[in-house]
């Protein structure tokens, strides 16, 4: 529509000026000294016209000619860009189809005219991983942080990555911890050294990285409570293997009251405390824990820990009854606190119960050791046997057969009359 407007206005323009020129073609007098010329205006226009096109394609001739070399120049690399821009799109796709070795050969051909060299020496360093050429990995790191030195995070977080793929974990740990010194608050970063902390076992460094990585959102709250649960019963065990039960003492010191009666974090407390033989505190603790959570758990290790006096010890298990009469694990417990008090016949009828209620293989046993005691050799013998079925499969796959056979040889070792009966035979 624009050009049709235009146009018209040329076009009326142009008969107005030939009918103006018609009507009177004036005239046009130039003189300097003794010289005068003189011409009609429209033969002057036209001229003046000509003259300036020749002056304008003379210009334009002269300038392209100067600046060839230039122009030249400038295509040239856009030709290398170009071709830059099509290797790295070609090395990305190798990486990805797992062809390392092409792939590294694309990313780097024409790399030092590539418009983004940073991702072709990341890509790079990648599939140089890949092919377990750690060497060049690291100098193709090294060439990306110099192509684009304010990237010092993207190929730190590359590095470390690498690293941690290769199972080089201190390196990646220093590298990490310089990435934190330069952006402390870099999610992906702290995301990273949770998973180096997990990987290595540093608890503590974990715990003081908790809420960082509640406050960048790494983790929710429900991850948070997994992670500080599992760094404590961490620290435990640690405190435990380093045979020293002050240091588990002080462990459980630090660990939050909110947390102490977590199921996870008291059971392994209490099991590192049985170690050292400090039973009489163990009782107390998995009471008041089962006062205000039930927990199967915690009931099985109370039936084993050894109060300072049984038979309140005892008179406090009897009463979970009225809320859980017919569960197997704590009628388990009850015989075995029964069995503490020599109280044979209760401690027959809790087992039998606990059997009935379809209990553990360690009711079982409980019951056919005390069978034993009262001279009840058969059904000691009967109940070490559908003990044994409970813990061996009928059925096993040949190709767990070999496994299988060495848990049953275990479980056999818990069934002393059993490892009798088969030398006898």
């Amino acid at each position: 529509m624009r050009v049709l407007i235009t146009s018209i206005v040329v076009f009326f323009l142009a008969t107005a000026a030939a009918l103006l020129i018609q009507n009177d073609p004036g005239y046009v007098v130039l003189g300097r000294g003794p010289w005068r010329a003189e011409t009609t205006l429209t033969f002057f226009i036209i001229l003046t016209l000509f003259g300036f096109a020749v002056l304008y394609v003379l210009t334009r001739f002269i300038i392209k000619t100067l600046t060839l070399p230039r122009r030249m120049q400038a295509w040239r690399r856009e030709r290398l860009a170009h071709k830059g821009r099509l290797a790295l799109t070609r090395g990305l796709t190798l990486l990805e189809e797992g062809k390392w070795e092409t792939a590294e050969k694309n990313l780097l051909k024409y790399i030092a005219h590539s418009e983004a060299p940073l991702l072709g020496y990341l890509a790079a360093a990648r599939a140089a991983q890949r092919q377990g050429a750690s060497e060049r990995r690291d100098n193709y790191l090294r060439l990306a942080l110099e192509s684009a030195p304010d990237a010092d995070i993207a190929v730190g977080l590359t590095q470390a990555e690498l690293q941690l793929s290769h199972h080089q974990i201190e390196q990646a740990l220093a590298t990490l911890r310089h990435l934190r010194q330069i952006s402390p608050q870099h999610s992906h970063v702290l995301k990273l050294l949770m998973r180096v902390y997990l990987e290595v076992q540093d608890w503590a460094q974990l715990l003081e990285l908790l809420p960082l990585l509640r406050k960048a959102k790494v983790v929710n709250d429900t991850e948070a409570h997994e992670l500080e649960t599992k760094a404590y019963v961490g620290q435990l065990h640690v405190a435990a293997r380093a045979q020293d039960s002050q240091a588990l003492h002080e462990v459980w010191g630090n660990i939050p009251r909110r947390l102490q009666a977590q199921e996870n974090i008291l059971l392994a407390y209490i099991q590192q405390l049985r170690l050292y033989g400090e039973d009489k505190e163990s009782e107390p603790l998995l009471r008041e824990a089962l006062k205000k959570q039930w927990s199967e758990p915690l009931v099985h290790l109370y039936g084993q820990v050894e109060g300072s006096d049984p038979t309140k010890q005892l008179a406090h298990a009897e009463g979970w009854l009225k809320t859980h009469p017919k569960n197997p694990v704590l009628l388990l417990t009850l015989g075995r606190l029964s069995l503490r008090n020599r109280l044979w016949g209760k401690a027959r009828g809790y087992l039998e119960s606990s059997v009935g209620a379809g209990g553990r293989p360690e009711a079982y046993k409980e019951l056919a050791g005390l069978l034993e005691q009262m001279d009840e050799k058969d059904a000691a013998m009967e109940y070490y046997r559908r003990g044994m079925q409970l813990v061996v499969e009928p059925a096993i796959p040949l190709s767990a057969r070999s496994n299988r056979n060495n848990e049953k040889l275990a479980a056999v070792e818990n069934f002393p009359l059993i490892r009798e009966f088969d030398r006898r035979a």
